[in-house]
């Protein structure tokens, strides 16, 4: 016997979902009974299941599993609630701008047992709410109700055109009970589906008058400037960029960075901002021409530098925007970037930067070798305040400063996996992004990868999701996945990622990976957006804890928890001041990539 559920079940594998990430619930009974027949007949599921205790690690896990497989994944969970429960991952899965088709039952419709499926349990009342789309409907590129199993093959690929098309993202699917337990023809079951006539849209170019401006302009620039955040999202594109820029000797500054946007060894990048006062490049503000393509946010206007001069353009700089899908960034409330550009295109990154290489001008470019000395010398300096941070002791019973942290982790990392396509950075430190963007930057395309959002609690489902993701594409040096995936928390990051759930799907799936949560005592981010307004208030003079941002005195045991949670599979330990950090990154590292364990390192920084 053939249901709806059996029919969404197959077309997904059809279409070319691999894995579903799913928090069962009552609306579900469809659903698992279908499952157990494809396991009684088959031996096992057309997609595989990945039991999820918690929906915002769930939809973490699928978000990493596309941004490393770049395939779409499928998140299951249950009515209203489930679908509050995806949190902030759902803010993250859209300003990531990754494609996941979530999936949401509903409860019945029917009362006095009309249909199979109908209200029998006293929290289908509970849960039947006026209009459950829209709970998630703005950060959706698509919502539709399956109303019928004839039109389940039509809005699932319907779904993943949209959600596969740029701008890309999540989309929403939703059903009643007793749609889901419908029979069906097992000619509807058996009919061919597949994504062949529902392609995503075709990466768009600029124009020719494009072309020949934007050329021009940085052909005949003196000082010119590109500035990107989420370029590595397209891999095809960072060849091009960097080509670009070594061909025309133009500097690369990368703002706010959700991936590996350029190498580290690049001469031309001269470094990481996520736009704290003083922080930006000087480029900036002398810049005659500027190239923002594929960014977040470039430049802050109000910010100023340390001599009270402001981090933006000149009113003369020409500004040009590029991005593939939103370049007046409709889904923000407000912008500032388009409103002083010569230039908006919506054109794919790698297309725009090869019309660029292509268009005869790379080698009449003004200034060229005496801009690239000047920009190397940038480059190097950026590269040698780094390694010397890395390398400077603390005092006794000092903590550890977070450079010297990343510099030790970097470098356990290095010589027990010395290939950089085998390792995989998940990065979500927050208010140390600029400095672990900076000292942990692989060499390698598509080395770190961060949520692309602000809600935090990503990086630990994100782990097992990376780590399947890498298995099921051939990631690594040797084609079997990544040898090793790091997730970089801090303290309160680590607490959003719901550790007891993320961990146990860890261990259940056997997808290990290494945890280092870098605990200044609570959450110093909104103590420095406290500090950014009120520099000099009463906030400014008392600690974390008095200001309710802290987790002291008595702290959690962070490593503990990872421990308890896998029933003791897991590998931690605490460093604080003095303790043999370089041996204990090393054994962790070692851990995770011999005896294929989770392992978690708990490094105690200066406290908020």
């Amino acid at each position: 016997m053939y249901t709806t559920s059996s029919l969404f079940l197959h077309t997904l594998a059809q279409v070319g979902i691999t894995h579903a990430f799913v928090n069962w619930g009552s609306d579900h009974p469809a659903l698992l009974e279908d499952l157990e027949r494809q396991r009684v007949d088959h031996g096992d599921t057309a997609v595989e299941i990945i039991t999820c205790p918690n929906e915002m690690a769930a939809l973490s896990a699928a978000q990493a599993f596309v941004q490393v497989t770049n395939t779409p994944a499928a998140v299951i969970v249950h009515v209203d609630v489930g679908t509050q429960a995806l949190a902030g991952a759902i803010h993250n899965a859209s300003r990531g701008k990754v494609p996941i088709l979530v999936f949401a039952g509903a409860s019945p419709s029917t009362v006095e047992g009309e249909l199979k499926g109908s209200r029998n349990e006293w929290i289908h009342w509970m849960q039947d709410v006026p209009d459950q789309p829209a709970i998630v409907r703005q950060y959706m590129r698509f919502t539709a109700q399956i109303n019928a199993p004839e039109n389940v093959p039509h809005l699932v690929r319907r779904a993943l055109q949209i959600a596969t098309s740029e701008p890309k993202g999540p989309v929403y699917l939703w059903a009643r009970r007793e749609v889901l337990e419908k029979e069906i023809d097992e000619s509807l079951f058996n009919t061919r589906t597949s994504l062949f006539r529902w392609p995503s849209i075709e990466p768009g170019a600029l124009s020719p008058s494009a072309v020949n401006v934007i050329g021009d302009a940085l052909a005949h620039a003196n000082n010119p400037l590109i500035i990107t955040s989420y370029i590595g999202r397209n891999p095809a594109a960072v060849a091009a960029l960097e080509m670009l820029s070594r061909l025309m000797a133009i500097p690369i500054f990368v703002t706010c960075p959700s991936a590996t946007n350029v190498s580290l060894s690049h001469p031309f990048f001269v470094g990481v901002s996520f736009l704290a006062p003083g922080t930006h490049t000087p480029l900036l503000s002398t810049a005659d021409v500027i190239l923002v393509i594929d960014a977040e946010v470039p430049w802050i206007p109000m910010n100023k530098d340390n001599q009270g001069n402001f981090e933006r353009p000149s009113d003369d700089a020409r500004i040009f925007v590029i991005d593939s899908g939103d370049p007046l960034k409709e889904s923000i409330g407000m912008e500032h970037v388009a409103g002083v550009a010569e230039l908006v295109c919506r054109a794919s990154a790698d297309v725009t930067l090869y019309q660029l290489l292509n268009s005869g001008r790379t080698g009449s470019a003004t200034g060229f070798y005496t801009r690239s000395k000047t920009i190397q010398a940038v480059h190097d300096a950026f590269i040698a305040d780094m390694r010397n941070a890395e390398t400077l002791t603390s005092e006794p019973n000092v903590p550890y400063a977070p450079s010297r942290v990343f510099g030790a982790l970097r470098t356990a990392v290095e010589n027990k996996v010395p290939h950089p396509a085998s390792t995989l950075y998940l990065n979500e430190t927050i208010s140390n992004y600029p400095l672990s963007w900076s000292h942990l930057h692989p060499d390698t395309p598509a080395g770190m990868l961060s949520s692309g959002g602000s809600s935090l609690g990503w990086a630990l489902g994100a782990g097992i999701g990376a780590v399947l993701g890498g298995v099921n594409v051939g990631k690594g040096a040797g084609k079997v996945g990544y040898e090793l995936v790091v997730s970089v928390v801090g303290d309160g990051t680590f607490m959003f990622g719901v550790p007891s759930s993320a961990f146990w799907m860890a261990r259940r799936y056997e997808t290990p990976f290494l945890t280092i949560v870098l605990n200044n005592g609570g959450w110093k981010s909104p103590k420095l957006s406290m500090m950014g307004v009120h520099p000099e208030g009463h906030g400014s003079k008392v600690t974390g804890n008095q200001l309710t941002v802290g987790f002291g005195p008595d702290m959690p045991d962070y490593a503990g928890i990872a421990v308890a949670a896998t029933g003791g599979w897991a590998w931690g330990k605490r460093i604080a001041a003095g303790d043999p950090l370089e041996e204990t990154m090393a054994e962790a590292v070692r851990i995770v990539v011999e005896e294929r364990r989770c392992a978690i390192v708990e490094c105690v920084l200066e406290s908020i």
